[in-house]
């Protein structure tokens, strides 16, 4: 009965991996992106079922209460956090994912010690890989949630001889744990390995700037699923061992994509504390733009432009998410197509808080799939374009990227709405993004501003183009 026990476990555990990893092939486009969601949770309710027939669970009573209390606010959340918060809720759970393996790690430390025995070498070292992963992804993550809720500052956050300081650091958390190892029984240098990690975790961040929130939650995404493979390693488990490489694994391809959208490279992104300087030009100082001049229009005029174009590329940036103006877009669009016009969305890589943040916006006001296209894929077609429309989209849409060398953005692969016959942009005033660059967009002759927030703007529009 036992061997027949364990082999379903071990069977379970395998149609589970098989289903994360169909999932996940089906979450890389988002005509498939509920199914491979599906796949995924189903794969993930076996995993667990299977593991609740693990004779080796201490306390089942315990273990439905935490599922009862997680549960309740999994709904809670599901149901309260709005579309635009998701960025933060999953820098939040990237932290409880990383919280809960570094709590397995030190949970076992402690049950090993309580009786009386002596952690083997290899289970020492995952021990103190679990605690370190784990509780850099947990201070990481919150503080993380924390700039993206502005609760702190979203600018990066520099103190003298930072780098230095933190090399100290991890070399202390090294120390110590060749410490652990030699004298596994000390427990005060545990305590102290799981103090340098939490400490570890928010000095990481702690230089990061807004611009590259995304790549950092993405990053922090992938130590979630390292720290669940290396608990895995802790407990024995072959499934949280597969689990977590996969997210680790996903993670960091994610991570590298997005370096790749912006031209930039991972130890770029970490150490450089991108955006902490403002600067006054597009061409990060080298010249001046106050002499050029910025046309406005009205959302009267706005509307007639578009009403009267024959195709319309519509660029969704942070300040669409910002101001909840994803429905109203749609029936923008919608009523532009009544009139024959051609509409497609523009999605830049790393548009918004975090990736895929302007598909699932766009998914939610029930966009058709087949009209958003990649960057690569639209470019080639702003050229014939009659008309982009720019909501809340900045330095992804900067043409400075292509040609000024002297910018910080320079070489990052833009959405190249410049080229289109006319642009309007659709923004509240004149700040600059993420980055501090000020945008040469704004300048061209090609260019209109439409000021205001991006759902009375685009409400606006949609009454303007109803009456054409």
């Amino acid at each position: 009965m036992t061997e027949f026990l364990s082999s379903t476990i071990q069977l379970s555990y395998l149609i589970a991996a098989c289903l994360f990893i169909i999932g996940l092939k089906k979450l890389g486009s988002p005509a498939t992106a509920r199914q491979g969601n599906t796949l995924g949770a189903v794969g993930m309710l076996i995993a667990i079922v299977a593991t609740l027939l693990d004779r080796n669970i201490i306390s089942y009573e315990l273990l439905f209460v935490g599922m009862l209390i997680g549960s309740v606010l999994g709904v809670i959340m599901a149901q309260r956090v709005e579309m635009t918060a998701m960025p933060q809720m999953v820098g939040l759970l990237n932290g409880f994912g990383g919280a809960a393996s570094a709590l397995v790690a030190v949970g076992e430390f402690w049950h090993i010690l309580g009786s009386g025995g002596t952690p083997p070498l290899d289970e020492t070292i995952t021990i103190v890989l679990s605690v370190l992963i784990g509780g850099v992804t947990f201070t990481g993550s919150l503080l993380a949630f924390a700039k993206l809720q502005e609760l702190v500052p979203g600018a990066p956050i520099t103190f003298p001889l930072q780098q230095p300081v933190n090399l100290l650091l991890l070399l202390a958390f090294l120390g110590c744990s060749a410490y652990l190892i030699v004298d596994p029984h000390s427990s005060v240098i545990f305590l102290a390995l799981v103090g340098l990690s939490l400490v570890l975790g928010v000095l990481f961040v702690l230089p990061i700037g807004g611009a590259d929130t995304p790549v950092v939650i993405s990053l922090l995404n992938s130590f979630s699923g390292l720290a669940a493979s290396a608990a895995g390693f802790v407990l024995g488990n072959s499934m949280l061992i597969i689990a977590g490489a996969l997210v680790g694994a996903s993670g960091i391809i994610l991570t590298e994509i997005m370096c790749r959208a912006m031209n930039r490279t991972l130890t770029n992104v970490l150490f450089s504390a991108f955006g902490s300087k403002q600067t006054v030009g597009a061409d990060g100082g080298a010249t001046s733009i106050e002499d050029k001049v910025v046309r406005s229009i009205d959302a009267e005029e706005g509307g007639m432009m578009l009403g009267y174009a024959k195709s319309v590329v519509i660029v969704p940036g942070y300040g669409m998410a910002v101001a909840q103006a994803q429905h109203a877009v749609r029936e923008l669009a919608d009523q532009l197509e009544r009139l024959g016009v051609e509409v497609k969305y523009a999605i830049h890589p790393v548009a918004g808080r975090m990736p895929g943040h302007m598909n699932v916006l766009l998914a939610e006001a029930n966009v058709p799939y087949t009209q958003l296209y990649d960057m690569d894929d639209i470019n080639s077609e702003f050229e014939h374009t009659d008309v982009a429309l720019v909501i809340g989209a900045n330095d992804v849409v900067n043409p400075a990227a292509r040609h000024n060398q002297t910018s910080p953005i320079y070489g990052m692969p833009i959405l190249e709405v410049d080229k289109a016959h006319h642009t309007i942009v659709v923004k509240r005033g004149m700040n600059a993004g993420f980055s501090g660059v000020e945008n040469e967009l704004f300048y061209e002759d090609n260019t209109v501003m439409l000021f205001g927030s991006a759902r009375d703007v685009v409400t606006q529009l949609v009454a303007t183009v109803k009456e054409l």
